[in-house]
């Protein structure tokens, strides 16, 4: 299903009282594992109610929440440079285009972060390693994104459609960004996260990450034809228009040693 819409702002939530957000990175321990700049981002998030995504959640991860609410992201960008946090960007898979479908968690330490539903790319190596080292579930996609100008602004067109043969699942979104805006309450709430929490070999870890302040553009979505939010479990949900749309020209991040966020069960 296509959904073609305007310029669209974040829906009425209901009173609830909600934890300031800190916008400045803590600082990463050492060994830094990796360094990646996230360029032409756009972000699409549709509010929903916390019991709908609980159960997505890693053991000992709850969803965080704006003003009773919590967010699932469909988000479209370009990764740039990518390397190891000493040396030279990595030939190849250093370079390439990423759709992610994500959740908004925090664990029992009040650390802020990131579930990751699914990341479809065009690197067929990228997934098998980030698969096999930290359990991340990466999927191998044809990924596409260009950029027009229109004087006024700039038009990203982004296409993404899964190889697997039993899930051929598409998106297609195009946005056009604008002048900058000054960022609001819940755009900082889902872009200042620092780490994301995955369940990988028994246990859920926190990688915890920094990088700048996000900068953001004005953004209008002009069309919307998503298969993969469904793909996660979240069936329905992207054939609404979301209620918030973003865009950033991108950051730099550094990421560190991932650290326990749940104690080992006994055996």
């Amino acid at each position: 299903m296509s959904v073609v819409v305007g310029t669209l702002v974040p829906m009425s939530t209901p009173s609830a009282g909600t934890e300031a957000v800190s916008t400045v990175a803590p600082r990463l321990a050492r060994p830094r594992l990796m360094r990646q700049n996230w360029r032409d981002l756009t972000s699409l998030h549709w509010a929903v109610d916390p019991g709908q995504v609980a159960p997505l959640m890693p053991a000992g991860v709850r969803p965080d929440l704006h003003e009773g609410w919590t967010y699932v992201g469909l988000i479209l960008f370009r990764m740039v440079g990518a390397g190891f946090a000493h040396g030279p960007t990595v030939p190849y898979v250093g370079s390439f285009l990423e759709t992610n479908v994500r959740l908004y968690s925090v664990d029992g330490t009040g650390r802020r972060g990131i579930v990751f539903l699914s990341l479809d790319t065009d690197r067929a190596a990228v997934v098998a390693g980030a698969r096999t080292v930290f359990g991340l579930p990466y999927r191998w996609a044809c990924v596409r994104h260009s950029s027009t100008s229109l004087g006024a602004g700039t038009e990203h067109r982004y296409a993404a459609r899964l190889r697997r043969p039993r899930c051929r699942a598409c998106s297609r979104v195009v946005v056009r960004a604008f002048e900058p805006v000054v960022p609001t309450a819940l755009d900082m709430f889902l872009s200042a996260r620092w780490g994301l929490h995955v369940r990988h070999l028994g246990r859920t870890w926190y990688v915890p990450n920094a990088h700048a302040e996000w900068t953001f553009r004005r953004a209008e979505l002009r069309e919307l034809d998503d298969e993969l939010v469904a793909s996660v479990g979240l069936p329905g949900l992207s054939t609404r228009a979301p209620d918030r749309v973003a865009f950033s020209d991108g950051v730099h991040t550094e990421f560190g040693p991932p650290v326990p966020a749940t104690r080992p069960r006994p055996s």
